[in-house]
């Protein structure tokens, strides 16, 4: 999302981006009317648009795939009974839906990009619906959860997916911490239990800790997540006009 004035002050970048959309329509193509501004005078240079990120977002925001009670899984829950199969020249590999830590020795063993929940791509995907809601506005609205007939614009799904994510760190009602699991140390000695842990990836399930239990290079961003949710709630609704609302919602 780019503030229309960046153009007027940044010209030789106007430039360059100019030259590439000439010039190499093939690509230009894929971002859909980057010129059309909103009211606010932004405009959008991404390659999702209207009616392509609403049919990423009904796989994302689907509870049955992707969104879990504790923020988004790396891999679609729907491949824990179909897993993807992929046969070449007489081999045959396939991927499935791994919850925690991983069934495999690849990698070393311990990493699992198979169905967990990462707390960096999380905060990206907050991030970024954040970002596209400064130029959508609020009249952008998707279904979430999918199914569920609750229309949210999509700074509101980014605070749903943070307070999702938050569920992880908190006592519940029954005085256990999602991110320990059913540890009764955990549960029940103050000097576990009041001591959280910056996991590596949460078991998109249970939301237990997997994997290093002190990754607070990215887990870290967790701590974030409350400040940012206090200013996006501070911030006033931002609306579109009528013309870019429509062409949000082209199928191009």
């Amino acid at each position: 999302m780019l503030d229309g004035c960046v153009f007027s002050k940044l010209p030789e970048f106007t430039r360059r981006l100019r030259w590439f959309l000439e010039y190499r329509p093939d690509l230009a193509r894929l971002v859909s009317r980057w010129a059309e501004k909103n009211s606010e005078e932004r405009h959008l240079l991404s390659l999702l648009r209207g009616h392509r990120m609403k049919r990423l977002l009904v796989r994302m925001l689907d509870e049955t795939e992707f969104l879990s009670e504790f923020g988004i899984r790396a891999v679609s829950k729907h491949h824990e009974r179909n897993p993807f199969v992929f046969e070449h020249a007489g081999s045959r590999f396939g991927i499935g839906y791994v919850p925690g830590e991983s069934d495999s020795g690849l990698f070393g063993g311990n990493s699992n990009w198979r169905g967990p929940i990462w707390m960096p791509v999380n905060y990206l995907i907050i991030e970024s619906l954040r970002r596209f809601q400064r130029y959508c506005g609020d009249e952008f609205r998707v279904e979430c959860p999918a199914g569920s007939g609750q229309y949210l614009s999509l700074s509101e799904v980014a605070a749903e997916l943070s307070r999702r994510l938050s569920r992880l760190f908190p006592l519940d009602a029954n005085g256990r911490r999602p991110v320990f699991g059913d540890s009764p140390r955990h549960r029940d000695d103050p000097a576990f239990r009041d001591n959280v842990l910056f996991y590596e990836y949460f078991h998109s399930d249970t939301g237990h800790g997997v994997g290093a239990a002190h990754q607070t290079g990215w887990t870290g961003l967790a701590a974030l997540l409350p400040q940012q949710d206090a200013i996006a709630a501070a911030q006033p609704v931002e609306r579109v006009a009528a013309a870019p609302t429509r062409l949000l919602d082209a199928a191009e």
